[in-house]
This record gives structure tokens, C-alpha cells and sequence, in this order.
């Protein structure tokens, strides 16, 4: 006896979706008082994001970094 093959399991059919990035928000304050959400792509980990928002931006006074869902 031979079991069906269910819908979908087949090793052509099935397909492993690939990782996303991690991606990060990054609330910014800058020295004159404004503030700026902004998002980063592409960043290794928190660490690296908190570099890259500082490599970019000009005037900051603090920034925290919160990984988005």
C-alpha cells in the first residue's frame, strides 16, 4: 500500500522562506530639541544600528534602539 502524498509536502512544492533581515526603529533626539523616528534596514544587531543612526545623522543627542516586530 502507498500513502498520497498530502497536498504541498512535495520537495518541488515545498519551499523554505528565507529570514528577513533584522530590522530596527530608532527614536532620535537631536541637540536643538526635535525629535525623529527613524528606521534602520540591513544592521547586524542593535550595536550595529546604533552606529549606522550615528554614522548618519549630524547633531544627536540621544537615540535608543528598539528591534520592530
Amino acid at each position: 500500500m502507498t500513502a498520497k502524498p498530502v497536498a504541498g509536502s512535495s520537495p518541488k512544492g515545498s519551499r523554505k522562506p528565507g529570514r528577513r533581515p533584522a530590522e530596527y526603529i530608532a527614536a532620535v533626539r537631536y541637540h536643538d530639541g526635535t525629535r525623529d523616528l527613524v528606521r534602520v534596514r540591513n544592521a547586524d544587531d542593535m550595536a550595529d544600528a546604533r552606529a549606522m543612526v550615528l554614522d548618519e545623522l549630524d547633531g544627536v543627542r540621544a537615540v535608543v534602539i528598539a528591534a520592530r516586530h
